[in-house]
């Protein structure tokens, strides 16, 4: 398939295919799987995947891109959704019962956006298999009190599994591009497992709040939200820096706003 890469759409094709090999071996897609393909572009990884699966679909944001594998691939077995992956309903794709495997070579310039976006659906999901930025995957998977460590690394781990995979060398692309990528899988959290985060807006707002200035303690990140004795009361140090809270931390300290709230006096 022949197609010019896009700036805009951030297109790095892969074709190394050892690496397209080893992702789908990851992956390893079983018939009857409900998969889905976010940027599937000119269709490596999506050949592959059909030989080991019995229906995909793929969402492709750029028209040419999919009209070429409407007319490439079987539409018996291909189901290509033109439009932009943000914008798509994924549970509808689910259909009544059934949890999507996701799975894609995500644009790296709106890599955050389209996670927090899969995030959203997550009782819709049985894993996600990605490759980004390495420098991204990082940051997801990062511990408490690193470098790395932030809103992305709070947001996901309260709801998934984040294990890093592989690597793969910018030699694997075309264009070649200027930063290392990796593989990453999400699973969900299993009910027993999931933190009990009372309302997800509050939860959302605080962790934003506390590595909005990362240079900032607590008692001043979060001075919107909560105070000082609040925090002491769920044992947390007023005067930490959000970086060094776990997941857990969060979750309390979310779950006292939530209750505060809730036991406030109504004008």
């Amino acid at each position: 398939m022949q197609h010019a890469p896009r700036k805009r759409f951030s297109q790095n094709f892969l074709v190394d295919r050892h690496y397209i090999g080893r992702i789908v071996d990851a992956i390893d897609p079983r018939p009857g799987d409900t998969l889905v393909e976010i940027g599937p572009g000119r269709g490596a990884m999506t050949r592959a995947l059909l030989e080991r699966t019995e229906h995909l679909s793929v969402i492709e944001i750029d028209r040419d891109l999919a009209g070429q594998l409407q007319s490439e691939f079987d539409t018996s077995r291909l189901t290509v959704i033109v439009a932009d992956a943000l914008t798509v309903d994924l549970r509808a794709i689910a259909g009544d019962g059934q949890r999507l495997r996701i799975v894609g070579n995500l644009p790296y310039h709106i890599s955050s956006p389209l996670l927090f976006h899969c995030a959203q659906y997550a009782d819709s999901l049985v894993d996600c298999t990605f490759m980004l930025q390495a420098e991204v995957v990082d940051r997801m998977a990062a511990a408490p009190a690193t470098a790395e460590y932030g809103r992305l690394s709070v947001s996901l781990q309260s709801l998934f599994d984040v294990t890093r995979l592989f690597g793969v060398p910018p030699g694997a692309f075309f264009p070649v591009p200027a930063v290392d990528s990796a593989i990453v899988r999400l699973v969900p959290l299993d009910s027993d497992r999931r933190p009990p985060i009372v309302d997800r807006a509050t939860f959302d707002a605080c962790v934003a709040a506390a590595f909005g200035q990362r240079r900032k303690v607590l008692r001043n990140a979060l001075r919107p939200l909560a105070d000082a004795a609040l925090l002491e009361s769920v044992s947390v140090d007023p005067g930490a820096r959000g970086e060094t809270l776990a997941v857990d931390d969060y979750v309390r300290i979310a779950n006292a706003i939530s209750a505060r709230s809730a036991n406030s006096p109504k004008p």
